[in-house]
């Protein structure tokens, strides 16, 4: 048997973010206070008790800071305010404080890599010389050719497009997503202190621990002349060079400024924690992870994986062993505000990829057709296995109400960067965030008074949580009785997996946790055997001794079956 065993953790606050269960709050899709379609801090407070009585022991709030917008708020135009369409800082210390009441942690996004174009410092930076030290912030480049006509590199835009624009007075800078977010230079001791200062103010103000955007872009190989990336130019991320030589992605000179960032955490008692967004291969993520680091990172290797026994298998036991070695505990989540809803994802065909899925198909006309209850029995299945696993497991808002893709979104509503810059070819994150039915009926579903930013389907409101409340057999239930049962059940962060390989490469999933909880998944379209025990909960209807296909079961065992 594989086992993976790791000191129990300490009961002490500092260790409290080891096996959390932490919901992602998109503020601007989760509840608007004063009808105006947008959702606001206000909003968010509103709605904590949910939450609370949901069972989750923190909330990570998405941005919230003044912003235009121009990609979903992670174009932070000052990152010690809140955006005024959102609340004001006393809204937010009320958030704070409500929370602490219902004994809710809090975690914001802090977007390190780039700026708003409108920030104080970018104005400035355009409003100054070449050379000066305000353009030092950030990264401004002459151009080639003989007029300085051309991008000083081949550097791509992660959104489409270079990634280079051009200044009236001839230069030009960097910017690796949206023109609108310039990419800040961290070679420039003045940005390294002034995030200290940003991660101070909120940590000051109560919040418990952040989450890291593109927490592996900010350590760029800027030294003259700049490089092309030439066969690197198209890469994927996770499929990154391991030794840490690509020019902008996962450099090992990004650890020093982590270093510098848990100097600051480790100043408050207890101290703050911060999770990486690291698109990078498992074998780099754990430096991420590690205590003079972040703490942890996104296993995106979960994710994006079908839900297939042996690929899981894999996955689960790497990561549990990349944890170990970075003595911090592994992260599980299957959506957020960036890719595509899981249940959707599951409901189709397995001939789609990746890239397929992202695009939704708009521009080919091979529009897939998801198997939708199909989609939701393996979503189903998928939750209550994340859930069971050591380490912390985080929740997309709509999850626990099984809310799918909204795939049907009319172009003339579609609002992210990716569709612009890449001419319609890639439809973007907006079916994901599109605002959340908290009542059967209403102008939006109980999302506010008005309308939503984004149009919400006409069926919206079989998937509120008003209406799945006190219903058995849906998602919202699963999920308040999976955190309350995974409350009384989770001990030490250890894993024994159970039976033969050959059981995992006929579809089940078997493992134990202290205490003979058993969590047994049948991903195979066969039903198989349940072990012996007290069935404790199950993702869909058992039939007899048998687990149908795509259904995870909890149990204590009764029996010897190790």
């Amino acid at each position: 048997m594989l086992q993976h065993d790791s000191p129990a953790p300490s009961t002490h606050d500092a260790d409290w973010w080891r096996q959390a269960v932490v919901y992602q709050v998109y503020p601007r899709s989760f509840a608007d206070s004063d009808g105006d379609g947008i959702g606001d801090i206000p909003g968010v407070t509103s709605r904590l008790p949910y939450l609370a009585d949901l069972g989750v022991d923190a909330v990570w709030l998405s941005p919230f800071y003044p912003s235009q917008l121009a990609d979903g708020g992670y174009d932070v135009a000052d990152y010690r305010d809140v955006d005024p369409r959102l609340g004001t800082l006393e809204d937010f210390d009320a958030m704070v404080a409500e929370a602490d009441r219902l004994g809710l942690r809090v975690m914001v996004d802090i977007v390190p890599n780039h700026s708003s174009d409108q920030h104080v410092w970018f104005q400035q930076a355009l409003a100054a010389a070449p050379g000066s030290a305000a353009r030092e912030r950030y990264v401004f480049r002459d151009g080639r050719g003989p007029d300085g006509e051309l991008p000083p590199t081949d550097w791509p835009s992660s959104f489409g497009g270079p990634a280079w624009t051009r200044v009236p007075d001839g230069q030009w800078y960097l910017h690796l997503y949206a023109p609108q977010q310039p990419d800040f230079n961290w070679d420039n001791p003045e940005v390294r202190e002034d995030f200290h200062t940003t991660l101070r103010f909120w940590s000051d103000r109560g919040v418990a621990g952040f989450r890291v955007d593109v927490a592996h872009g900010l350590a760029k190989d800027l030294r003259a002349p700049l490089r092309d990336l030439g066969e690197q130019l198209s890469y994927q991320p996770g499929a990154l060079p391991l030794d840490g030589s690509h020019p902008l992605w996962d450099r090992d000179a990004v650890h020093e400024i982590y270093r510098g960032w848990r100097q600051v955490f480790d100043a408050y008692d207890p101290p703050r924690f911060a999770v990486a967004e690291a698109w990078v291969g498992a074998s780099r993520r754990t430096a991420y992870a590690s205590a003079d680091g972040l703490g942890q990172a996104f296993n995106f290797d979960f994710l994006g994986a079908p839900l297939d026994a042996t690929e899981m298998f894999t996955i689960i036991d790497a990561a549990l062993a990349d944890a170990r070695r970075a003595g911090a505990t592994s992260t599980w989540v299957l959506s957020n505000h960036d890719v595509v809803r899981h249940v959707s994802r599951y409901a189709l065909p397995g001939d789609f990829t990746k890239q397929d899925i992202e695009a939704w198909l708009l521009t080919d006309g091979r529009e897939p057709e998801p198997d939708l209850p199909k989609g939701m029995r393996k979503a189903r299945a998928a939750a209550l296995l994340m859930l069971a696993l050591p380490g912390s497991a985080y929740v997309y808002q709509g999850e626990e109400l099984g809310l799918p893709e909204v795939a049907d979104l009319d172009r003339a509503d579609l609002r992210d960067p990716m569709w612009i810059r890449s001419d319609g070819r890639v439809k973007g994150r907006d079916g994901c965030r599109v605002p959340l039915p908290w009542t059967a009926e209403g102008a939006s579903f109980g999302f506010g008074r008005g309308g939503s930013w984004l149009p919400q389907p006409a069926d919206w409101g079989r998937y509120a949580a008003e209406t799945q409340r006190g219903d058995k057999e849906s998602f919202l239930e699963l999920y308040r009785e999976a955190l309350r049962l995974r409350r009384t059940l989770v001990t030490d962060e250890g894993l024994e997996w159970v039976g033969p390989r050959e059981g995992v490469r006929q579809g089940l999933l078997h493992f134990a946790r202290t205490g003979d909880w058993h969590t047994v998944s049948n991903l195979g379209d066969e039903p198989v055997p349940l072990p012996r025990g007290e069935v404790l909960l199950a993702s869909g209807p058992l039939t007899g001794d048998k687990l149908p296909p795509w259904t995870t079961a909890w149990l204590r065992a009764t029996a010897p079956g190790r």
